[in-house]
């Protein structure tokens, strides 16, 4: 089981994280993410949010979809810039607080 605010594992059944102290909700155990999935998703899909509704950031993937119809398309960058940040790493979770899996 991994933390929901920082994305450290947590051993045994912890109510607390151990490394930053924040409550835990029992649902979030699951299975990891995986980073080149998300961040190919982005590079090729990224004006659909493919990639976010991946993630489980149904909201932000939503946003992008309206972007990209109400630009004709060139808010689709948007999404190609992210698929490139997953990549190299700057997203490090998903919307469950799991670490994302190289």
């Amino acid at each position: 089981m991994y933390c929901s605010k920082c994305g450290k594992e947590i051993s045994g059944a912890g109510v607390y994280c151990s490394s930053c102290g924040s409550q835990q909700s029992l649902s979030v155990a699951g299975e990891q993410k995986s980073r080149v999935v998300a961040g190919i998703l982005g590079i090729l899909l990224g004006s659909l949010g493919i990639h976010r509704f991946y993630l489980g950031f149904v909201g932000i993937g939503i946003i992008q979809i309206v972007v990209s119809i109400c630009t004709f398309g060139i808010g689709g960058i948007w999404g190609f810039i992210e698929g490139i940040l997953i990549l190299v790493g700057h997203f490090n979770q998903d919307a469950q607080g799991r670490p994302l899996k190289d």
